[in-house]
């Protein structure tokens, strides 16, 4: 089946799956699975090496399995169709390293490595992100690439990546690429990755580690929610003025966006007028929809509160750390 490498071959392994009562309860989808038996059938491959990875990839359209939580939660209660990809062998994926340019994420990093790495404060709102990720056990399974890859409105992670700049390093055995996550994110539940594509790292460059950041999420309730928005802000200061900010926000739009002209308006302005200075913006980077959690206007004046709030967050943790020094 796979020429290209035996050893691929060897660990593709043959899964038949009992058809769910649901299925059963279908006599069309009983009539459709007759001649297999009422059983499914499906590939499931489990490398070990990057390459060979990348060799099934060429093969056929594959499902990436990476943390699982949300996998399988969209299963639903129908059985598994799809051929599965799991690059849970994949250790070289994992982790977290520096280089001379930039800060770089393994594909496979666990929130909760996230939240454990001695990071620069420009990091603190990913930090308070992963912790908004599910419960402890998700954040110690699901991974930062899964949250970029499933790409949802609501996805936690987005935002800050977003205010840090970072670029997602996609590799194929064609070669490797690298997009801004703003260009890689396309839509809902769509992204710019190739069916021979693998999501493999994310980098942020130092030049965006500077700084102190803030990450707040507005839900219906304290944990364990899905966002009716969220905003992640960094900025670098100068005395009392602002010298640099960099502020995006989530669940406010089919993709997180970062708000390039508050970025503008913010620049050189007074700390303690930030407050007075996000009163006036209209956000026109968001394209807010009514839906259960909240309206399309009211979303809009939660992003402003909030953006006041990360904003705050990130110049109170400024001035404790001033403090402390």
């Amino acid at each position: 089946m796979f020429p290209f490498d035996k050893h691929a071959k060897e660990r593709i392994i043959r899964i038949q799956m009992n058809l769910s009562p649901a299925a059963r309860a279908s006599k069309r989808a009983w009539e459709r699975c007759r001649d297999w038996e009422g059983r499914l059938s499906m590939d499931y491959a489990r490398p070990t090496e990057l390459e060979e990875a990348l060799g099934l990839l060429c093969t056929k359209r594959w499902t990436i399995l990476a943390g699982g939580t949300d996998f399988y939660p969209a299963l639903g209660a129908g059985p598994m169709k799809s051929d599965v990809l799991d690059i849970n062998g994949l250790s070289a994926l994992q982790g977290i390293h520096e280089t001379e340019t930039h800060i770089v994420f393994g594909a496979r990093t666990s929130w909760s490595t996230v939240i454990d790495a001695p990071l620069p404060p420009a990091f603190d709102m990913l930090k308070r992100a992963a912790r908004e990720v599910g419960s402890v056990q998700i954040q110690n399974t699901g991974t930062i690439a899964g949250n970029l890859c499933n790409a949802s409105p609501a996805a936690d992670g987005v935002p800050p990546l977003l205010a840090l700049d970072a670029d997602v390093e996609l590799r194929s055995a064609e070669g490797v690429r690298h997009l801004p996550l703003s260009a890689f994110v396309l839509g809902n539940r769509e992204t710019a990755r190739t069916p021979e594509e693998l999501l493999t790292a994310i980098h942020v460059p130092r030049a965006s580690s500077r700084g102190a950041s803030g990450f707040v999420k507005l839900g219906a309730r304290r944990y364990l929610v899905i966002s009716i928005a969220m905003a992640a802000a960094r900025v670098v200061r100068d005395g009392e003025r602002i010298a640099e900010a960099a502020i995006s926000v989530g669940s406010c739009s089919a993709v997180a966006q970062r708000l390039s002209g508050l970025e503008a308006q913010l620049k050189g302005a007074m700390c303690a007028d930030i407050r007075r200075a996000i009163s006036d913006y209209d956000f026109p980077e968001l394209s807010p929809i009514d839906d259960v959690r909240g309206t399309a206007a009211y979303r809009v004046e939660a992003a402003r509160e909030i953006a006041v709030r990360a904003l705050e967050q990130a110049l109170d943790g400024m001035d404790c750390r001033g403090a402390a020094a």
